[in-house]
């Protein structure tokens, strides 16, 4: 009977200690799966800085060597106090490959990207990482006229996915003292091509050892076939080249008659645009507005002493073309479709994109996306920039832009093609008519793909 006894109680304080086990291992698992969903609920909300702020991290490039990133943050943050933006370095040289990488990887967590140039937006398009903008620009009333029809340009099946804040386009840098040497007027705002073609020469000396150029066309294919595109009825990308011709004809006419330096020779020797412009026997040089600040650094700092005395005008353009009309090449902003905050990075990107971050990018010397007469004023206002004439302000101003390769998932095949017919075109090696033949040819084929 003891013996029954004690099995029983044996038996009883095994159930109970079992029971017991049960009830901590139901706790543990209870606690365990408590501490993942505070952790899962804690990643999934917006980070947060050491002072309680919730931080925006932003893509750039070379932040020691850029003016304009700190008094853009600087502005947002006494406007935004609850935030703070932080910059992430990815570099200049692989730019575009490496943001890429990020944003396809499963560690990104960019609320703001910026985007280089047309290829890569292309490719960030293409992989599905970037969040439509067309709601954000509604809602937020965006006047997109402001970009002068650069964001039309952007646009990948009708949705914009991208919004410019800086913009560099062409005009003509030309050298003040070979005009007054040849009783000649400067170059004015509003010359078509026949004029300029006339002005050039006007200005051009031919004696050996004292050659002045009336005009000089660095080697990139860009510098001669955008004059074709300023008139809105063709682009780079249609497969169709016939409307080049007679800029080939008159560039390839100056290179025979001593007004251009020969091409075969810039391209033997290697010589930059801007060492041409400094030697100071360059009348005009057809060149984007990133030269301003350059000349400028130069000159202040005496490296440039042949070509002080400088001015700026519009592009020359076709008849009938608005003057004004030039080519851009656009810096952009965009949101990661995977982003933490996506509401207030465009909070972000609407201010840098929108007049205040164009007036802040114009006082360092930068040229904005967003060009109004405040701002071309506050660009004409920097230490250096030409102040005795008003043509070298004025030309500022444009009307329309034109992207120099506009968006198109064939823009590297073509880009080739376009520089190989270039090159032969410029150094006698092929005709015009059949440097058109053959860009016609393998770009429709590359088109047809």
């Amino acid at each position: 009977m003891k013996k029954r006894t004690l099995s029983i109680a044996l038996a009883c304080a095994m159930v109970m200690t079992s029971l017991a086990g049960c009830a901590g291992a139901a706790k543990d698992a209870t606690k365990a799966s408590s501490e993942s969903s505070a952790a899962e609920t804690k990643a999934s909300e917006p980070a947060k800085s050491a002072e309680g702020k919730t931080t925006l991290k932003w893509s750039v490039w070379d932040i020691s060597k850029t003016t304009y990133y700190q008094p853009l943050i600087d502005a947002f943050e006494k406007s935004h106090p609850d935030v703070k933006i932080e910059m992430v370095d990815l570099g200049s040289t692989d730019y575009q490959t490496v943001l890429a990488t990020e944003l396809t990887g499963s560690g990104s967590n960019f609320d703001v990207v910026t985007v280089k140039d047309v290829p890569g937006y292309m490719t960030l398009v293409n992989k599905g990482v970037l969040e439509p903008l067309d709601s954000y620009i509604q809602s937020s009333g965006v006047d997109l006229t402001q970009y002068k029809g650069l964001t039309d340009q952007i646009k990948v099946e009708d949705k914009l996915y991208e919004l410019p804040f800086r913009n560099d386009f062409w005009v003509m840098f030309y050298n003040k003292d070979i005009f007054d040497k040849a009783g000649v007027a400067y170059p004015t705002n509003d010359m078509t091509f026949e004029q300029y073609d006339a002005l050039a020469r006007s200005v051009t000396v031919d004696t050996p050892g004292q050659e002045v150029y009336g005009a000089h066309y660095h080697t990139w294919r860009s510098a001669v076939q955008l004059f074709g595109i300023l008139d809105g009825k063709n682009t780079i990308v249609d497969g169709k080249y016939e409307f080049l011709k007679p800029y080939y004809e008159m560039v390839l006419k100056e290179q025979e008659d001593g007004v251009t330096q020969d091409y075969a020779t810039l391209k033997t020797s290697g010589l930059h645009y801007s060492g041409a412009f400094a030697q100071g026997n360059v009348a005009m040089m057809n060149m984007g507005t990133w030269f301003i600040s350059t000349l400028m650094d130069k000159i202040r700092t005496g490296e440039y002493t042949d070509c002080t005395n400088w001015g700026i005008a519009k592009y020359p353009h076709a008849e009938g073309v608005e003057p004004g009309s030039t080519l851009a090449t656009i810096t952009s902003l965009a949101i990661p479709s995977n982003a933490p905050n996506k509401d207030l990075a465009w909070e972000f990107i609407n201010f840098v994109s929108g007049k205040d971050g164009a007036e802040i990018l114009a006082s360092t010397g930068t040229i904005p996306a967003v060009m109004n007469k405040a701002v071309s004023d506050l660009v004409a206002g920097t230490d250096g920039f030409p102040k005795d004439d008003k043509t070298s302000a004025d030309a500022l101003n444009t009307s329309k832009l034109y992207l120099e390769m506009p968006v198109n998932k064939k823009s590297s095949e073509i880009e080739t093609v376009l520089n190989e017919a270039h090159d032969a075109i410029m150094t006698g090696s092929m005709s015009v008519d059949d440097g058109i033949a053959q860009m016609n040819e393998k770009i429709g084929a590359i088109l047809a793909k």
